[in-house]
C-alpha cells in the first residue's frame, strides 16, 4: 500500500503545483503539456486560493522525507 500512498502523493503534489502556476502567473502547465489554452482568466480571490493550494503542495513535499509512523512503531 505505500505504493499507492506515494503515487497519490505525487499526483496531489503535481497539480497543486499546477495550481500555484495558475495562481501566480495565470497559466496551466497541464494544458500546456496536453494541449488547450494555456491561459486561465480567475478573479483576484480565485488566484490567491490557488496560490494558497500551491504552495501547501509545496509543503506536501516534505512528506516524502519524513519517516513513517506505521513503520516507527512496528
Amino acid at each position: 500500500m505505500e505504493w499507492l500512498s506515494r503515487t497519490a502523493l505525487v499526483l496531489v503534489i503535481i497539480g497543486a503545483l499546477n495550481w500555484l502556476l495558475v495562481g501566480l502567473f495565470q497559466w496551466d502547465l497541464v494544458t500546456a503539456l496536453f494541449g488547450g489554452d494555456t491561459v486561465r482568466a480567475s478573479s483576484d480571490f480565485s488566484r490567491v486560493i490557488y496560490t494558497l493550494v500551491g504552495l501547501a503542495g509545496l509543503y506536501s513535499i516534505s512528506f516524502f522525507f519524513r519517516e513513517n509512523t506505521a513503520v516507527r512503531d512496528k
